[in-house]
């Protein structure tokens, strides 16, 4: 019995190391339709995104941006007080759409 235990969770590992694309493989293409958008014109440059939400986030600490290319969305992360908080930034006009508390 032992010896079908341990074939199938290595097939079943197999399996899903096939499955699931790299990690890095998202953030990469999103990073290059981000850059993209911006030489066109698009959108704005993530600095200038930057530079207009971090100083109204007093009290946190920047830990970074993510970029979801579908959305058009930039998500600045933070972290006060040990919570992390999102805000989500229109990448084409700097607007803010949404902040978690």
């Amino acid at each position: 019995m032992r010896k079908l235990i341990v074939p199938c969770l290595a097939a079943t590992i197999a399996i899903a190391g096939f499955a699931v694309p790299p990690a890095h493989a998202q953030s990469l293409d999103d990073q290059s339709d981000a850059r993209r958008e911006m030489q066109a014109g698009n959108q704005l440059r993530l600095a200038d995104i930057e530079r207009r939400v971090v100083p109204t986030m007093r009290g946190a600490e920047y830990i970074g941006p993510a970029y979801d290319s579908t959305a058009k969305i930039y998500r600045l992360k933070f972290i006060r007080n040990g919570r992390v908080i999102f805000v989500d930034v229109d990448a084409r006009t700097g607007r803010v759409v949404r902040r978690s508390r």
